[in-house]
């Protein structure tokens, strides 16, 4: 017995049934988060205080390095509070709510993968299932990976600097809310897409666009372009900093290499 053919408007049926359930999904988790605002800005806010854990950590090496080569600690990680102020009236009320939709989107994404990815694969063959679920799990991990490495890495360092730097003593910075936030998502959103690269590179080399005899010709040129890219990412003065961002994108772009040469292979 056949089974009737799937027209056009059955697909959009789908769909629509798709984005509905996603959208309900993420929104019921966006108001749960909204409802819990201590906690959810104690996460957000948290690297504006020297208490944050990566102040915390950093600030015990310091002391371990300073008395491992005889020197005295004057400053540490965690000698620094950053006020935040607000300049509108309605301000809070809106950030409050793009925060929580921001946090049920991200606690809501492995619900949309699922869905996403539920729609499109009776449209595949089966080894194609295999690698679009490879690819789908990879790209998630990897972007997540970026997102903390932004959140505990990248912008504490490069907010304290910022919130501290003073042209003169007597020009005081008066940072508000709404810069905050927006430097905390622009960061983790390009750290995310930065972390993609292994997933890329593979993409491309599954597709014979991409050789890792060519990556390797071109090592020296992309570590200056990582340190480049490090340096505009984290604008901060100590070359510490600068490493602690390069050292990973350097490892990704070796992995990016290693995933190549073993898919060239293959």
């Amino acid at each position: 017995m056949s089974s009737e053919p799937v027209t056009f408007w059955d697909h959009l049926d789908a769909l629509r049934s798709v984005i509905i359930r996603i959208a309900v999904v993420t929104l019921a988790l966006g108001v749960l988060a909204f409802c819990f605002k201590e906690p959810l800005f104690a996460v957000v806010l948290g690297p504006q205080d020297g208490d944050f854990i990566t102040y915390q950590l950093f600030s015990r090496v310091e002391v371990w390095f300073a008395a491992l080569v005889g020197s005295e600690v004057t400053e540490t990680a965690t000698d620094f509070h950053v006020s935040l102020i607000n300049t509108e009236l309605a301000q809070q009320f809106i950030i409050h709510m793009k925060v929580a939709i921001y946090a049920g989107l991200i606690a809501a994404s492995p619900y949309v993968i699922y869905e996403i990815f539920r729609f499109v694969s009776p449209a595949l063959y089966e080894n194609e299932r295999k690698y679009a679920v490879h690819l789908v799990c990879g790209s998630y991990v990897m972007f997540m990976m970026g997102v903390l490495f932004s959140y505990f890495i990248i912008f504490p360092f490069t907010f304290r600097f910022l919130g501290t730097y003073q042209v003169a003593d007597y020009v005081e910075n008066t940072i508000t809310l709404e810069s905050y936030i927006s430097i905390l998502v622009a960061l983790t959103l390009v750290l995310g897409v930065i972390f993609e690269m292994p997933v890329m590179s593979w993409i491309l080399a599954r597709m014979r666009l991409l050789k890792h005899t060519y990556m390797t010709r071109y090592r020296k040129h992309v570590i200056v372009g990582i340190l480049i890219l490090a340096a505009i990412i984290t604008p901060t003065s100590d070359a510490f900093t600068l490493m602690l961002v390069s050292i990973p994108m350097w490892m990704l772009y070796e992995l990016s290499i290693l995933i190549v040469k073993v898919t060239n292979r293959h």
